[in-house]
């Protein structure tokens, strides 16, 4: 039996290359990776969209929000044996206004739609791996994105790690914090996308936690 694996995330599951301003090849993305890794048994599917959100409705760009899109997109690739979630990192936004304890609650939204839909997954039974990303580093309030992100946003990923673990652990879920994988971090010029390295290492981590 081939186990399907959904990796629902933003533009650093997609796969945005911030080097170039365009966007990594599939072998380098981490769920082209974590299919090369995991072999023939798993099916990876790589579910990213860049700017998405947990919960947001952005003002600005329609499509954006994951909890209006997380039905459709488990119902679609069902049956699901598990759900990777890697989002936050656009939540942060200023024009969103929230902290990042109002994040981890659009997360516990998010998460428990997911729970709530057993339908979707292999025998009834979802299993859910939920990532923190990476913090967002301190230097991006010098690049061009600080227009985009507003103030703030460094400190708001930093406090998410320990918000998205004390859910998981509520939520009976598992759990990765990716800013602990040693050597990965968001990498200049906007130090909040992965470089390839990053992808790497991430897809590794995966590859050995999700069996």
């Amino acid at each position: 039996m081939v186990k399907t694996v959904v990796c629902f995330g933003d533009s650093n599951t997609h796969g945005y290359d911030a080097m170039t301003n365009g966007r990594f090849a599939a072998e380098e993305r981490w769920p082209g990776r974590l299919q090369t890794l995991l072999g023939e048994g798993y099916r990876v599917i790589e579910e990213g969209l860049s700017g998405r959100t947990a919960v947001f409705r952005d003002p600005l760009f329609e499509g954006l929000c994951g909890l209006d899109y997380l039905y459709p997109c488990l119902m679609s690739h069902e049956p699901v044996d598990s759900l990777l979630v890697m989002l936050g990192t656009n939540d942060v936004k200023l024009r969103f206004s929230a902290t990042a304890a109002n994040i981890a609650r659009g997360m516990e939204r998010l998460l428990t739609k997911a729970l709530r839909t057993p339908e979707a997954f292999r025998g009834g039974k979802p299993d859910i791996l939920l990532i923190a990303p990476p913090s967002i580093g301190i230097e991006y309030e010098r690049t061009m994105v600080y227009g985009e992100m507003g103030a703030g946003c460094h400190e708001k990923t930093d406090l998410l790690r320990g918000f998205y673990r004390e859910l998981a652990e509520r939520l009976s879920i598992r759990y990765l914090d990716a800013g602990s994988i040693p050597g990965l971090r968001m990498s200049p010029p906007d130090y909040m996308h992965l470089n390839a390295e990053g992808h790497r290492l991430l897809a590794e981590t995966l590859a050995e936690l999700l069996p």
